[in-house]
């Protein structure tokens, strides 16, 4: 059997080892990209018959120069880098990995929450600065009895929803698109994004990134939050508007946030919550662990190896 051509956009391991042992059955020869610009994506992608990608933006300028590629594995949960439209519209199958860091972001959106509610950064931050004060980590409020209002009930915040729950915390979650049944098995209660905003003193983040839900968190829905209510996002960085956002903390329409992605990564010296008391910020790392960066290379290059040999893939993208 002859080699099969397979190009890389970009990558963030350190090795693409377990990756390769996955998709032995084609017999792969990798070609990385230098960078993950059209061109030099195309300069590696052209011919070859399957393209993984991390980061990289799959547009329909990089697809139309695919000539003979059969499917696009994408290292990660999201898939709104790839022009699913232009993939489908060419025969290309897009695969990705929906359920491999469900543990580590949930896990995460906890930690914040737990972070946020108690105080924890914020006192530590004060006794690594040589002040050692109760009373100016005040007010604290017991997490019992509680509401977490989570925005959209998919896989990630279904994992989230016992663990806050084992605080004694009430769930409420915003998701029309989530069957009931998934809510009342659950033991979390069905509202609209506007009540939820309301009555959450917990919102998390867990929505998908469109033209619709960008910048969902600006200036009109800080305003409809509690005063006492803190911000939880471990989705997309452009799902908050950062301006709006340290807006309010300003004005005191929200208590804080913390913040595990952000509109431009690494953030910029303009970017307005760096530094702030107020907000915990986290580096992109809700989806890491060892285990998972595992998962993630062997069930994308699974099942592009499934592709590949004429099987259907586990975790295909349905055309939007």
């Amino acid at each position: 059997m002859s080699s099969t051509l397979i190009a890389v956009a970009d990558t963030v391991f350190p090795s693409l080892d377990p990756a390769l042992e996955a998709l032995a059955a084609v017999e792969p020869e990798l070609k990385i990209a230098k960078d993950a610009s059209v061109d030099n994506i195309l300069a590696v992608a052209a011919d070859a018959e399957a393209l993984l990608v991390t980061y990289g933006q799959i547009n329909a300028e990089v697809i139309a120069g695919l000539n003979n590629c059969k499917v696009i594995g994408r290292f990660g949960i999201g898939i709104d880098n790839i022009d699913i439209a232009a993939a489908t519209k060419k025969g290309i199958t897009v695969t990705y990995a929906p359920v491999y860091c469900l543990d580590e972001v949930s896990d995460h959106a906890m930690a914040l929450l737990l972070s946020l509610a108690r105080k924890v950064t914020f006192g530590a931050n004060l006794v690594s600065g040589g002040r050692w004060e109760m009373p100016a980590v005040v007010p604290i409020h017991r997490l019992k009895g509680r509401t977490l209002g989570l925005v959209g009930l998919g896989n990630i915040p279904q994992a989230l929803v016992p663990k806050a729950q084992a605080f004694g915390i009430k769930v409420i979650a915003a998701d029309p698109y989530c069957p009931d049944d998934v809510f009342q098995r659950m033991g979390v209660e069905k509202v609209d994004l506007d009540e939820m905003l309301a009555r959450s003193d917990y919102v998390s983040v867990h929505a998908p990134l469109t033209p619709e839900t960008e910048k969902m968190f600006n200036a009109d829905a800080f305003k409809q939050m509690k005063p006492n209510a803190f911000l939880i996002n471990t989705a997309r960085g452009p799902l908050v508007d950062i301006d709006d956002l340290a807006a309010a903390l300003d004005a005191g329409e929200i208590a804080g946030a913390a913040l595990d992605v952000l509109p431009s990564e690494p953030p910029g010296a303009d970017n307005p919550v760096v530094g702030r008391a107020d907000v915990i910020l986290t580096p992109h790392t809700g989806f890491y662990s060892e285990d998972a960066l595992l998962d993630l290379q062997t069930t994308v290059a699974s099942d592009v190896a499934r592709v590949l040999t004429g099987e259907e893939p586990k975790y295909p993208v349905k055309p939007r």
